[in-house]
């Protein structure tokens, strides 16, 4: 009996992030001329993700100081 991750890929169920489907689709409807974005629209899932992923990041670590500065 094999773990469920092993093989990987749609076989086992494995759901991709809405950022990178959104993506993919940008791109091929881009590339196909269907829509007339600017490049940095196309690939504006990836950037507002990554700008979400910094945002929390940087909430955890200002949470984790404060929590010991006022400890002291």
């Amino acid at each position: 009996m094999s773990a469920a991750g092993e093989t990987g890929g749609a076989a086992t169920g494995t759901s991709w992030p809405i950022a990178t489907i959104l993506t993919i689709v940008f791109v091929v409807l881009k590339l196909t001329d269907v829509i007339d974005w600017s490049w940095w629209w196309v690939l504006s899932p990836l950037w507002i993700s990554a700008l979400f992923t910094v945002f929390v990041l940087l909430l955890i670590f200002i949470t984790i100081v404060a929590i010991t500065v006022f400890k002291k």
